[in-house]
């Protein structure tokens, strides 16, 4: 896409990036009411900040011009060898999100193709991201860009049983 940089966000950009971010949030808040709260976005909108400041996590920026179109949280993870498992070191993307206004144009691939560079050159071989089922088209996006399940979290609903007293 003609004008669009990927880059590391700028503190004073991080309200454009919580609008996004916003967009998101409702996105979850429809897909499953039962598990996002209508009125959480107080509590999730300083997240970005904590995130931002801290050591082993980025927050990468979308531009056009000086409008902020996308972004994405990632955290580089290293977790050492335990009896159980073998030593993992992973990026994991923890949010990521475009301006339902931009979408559709790119940007999205373009972030994708950041965070695997950023990710290479920290050393970094694999990327990780987790999702919610109902999100169709972000699944579908992701299977585009060459990420594969790997594993699964799976519920089902417990029927109360009625009680004869």
């Amino acid at each position: 896409m003609e004008n669009l940089v990927v880059r590391y966000a700028k503190r004073e950009e991080l309200e454009a990036v919580n609008e996004i971010r916003k967009q998101v949030n409702e996105v979850h808040v429809k897909g499953r009411p039962d598990i996002f709260r209508e009125d959480g976005w107080p509590f999730i909108e300083p997240f970005i900040y904590t995130r931002f400041d801290e050591e082993n996590s980025e927050v990468i920026a979308a531009a056009i011009e000086d409008e902020i179109v996308g972004f994405a949280v990632v955290q580089y993870i290293a977790k050492p060898e335990t009896p159980f498992n073998k030593e993992r070191k992973y990026c994991h993307i923890e949010e990521f999100g475009v301006d339902e206004n931009h979408r559709r144009k790119g940007i999205a691939a373009a972030m994708i193709d950041f965070i695997k560079e950023a990710a290479r050159k920290r050393g970094f071989k694999r990327i990780e991201l987790d999702m919610w089922e109902f999100n169709d088209g972000a699944l579908a996006f992701y299977e585009r860009a060459g990420l594969k399940t790997f594993r699964r979290l799976m519920e089902c609903d417990v029927e109360a049983k009625e009680t004869s007293e």
